[in-house]
């Protein structure tokens, strides 16, 4: 039976637990087309109370794609010259976890924490080998 898309998945990191969640969102222009796309890959430390949840953002720019789906897949975001990953894969959340552990947060701070996920991602692509 094939899992429910907006439930979340579990991870467990370094000795501790997260659920995870990949949401799209999008604008729609008066013509219909979708703008301002980005993919918000949250965290959110086990049990509940524990820490606060970490999403970590890709927004649509210049040289990066942030499709919402064919012809490219679903979670995947990149750059147009460069690394990539999907979002949906849970190796890629554990190469973004820690990329952003790296770069200063902390899993037991109680605060939520929003984070550009563009500075993580070559980070995240080469842990990914």
């Amino acid at each position: 039976m094939p899992r429910h898309p907006k439930k979340p998945r579990r991870l467990v990191a370094d000795g501790r637990a997260y659920l995870w969640t990949l949401r799209h969102s999008h604008r729609v222009l008066d013509s219909g087309r979708a703008a301002d796309c980005r993919e918000t890959l949250t965290l959110y430390p086990q049990p509940p109370g524990t820490g606060g949840p970490l999403r970590i953002v890709f927004a649509d720019g210049p040289g990066r794609y942030v499709p919402g789906g064919f012809p490219l897949g679903s979670g995947d975001v990149g750059y147009v010259r460069g690394g990539s990953l999907n979002l949906h894969e849970p190796g890629a959340v554990r190469a973004l976890l820690d990329a952003a552990s790296a770069h200063g947060w902390q899993p037991g701070d109680r605060r939520s924490a929003e984070v550009d996920g563009w500075p993580l991602l070559e980070a995240a692509v080469a842990a990914r080998g």
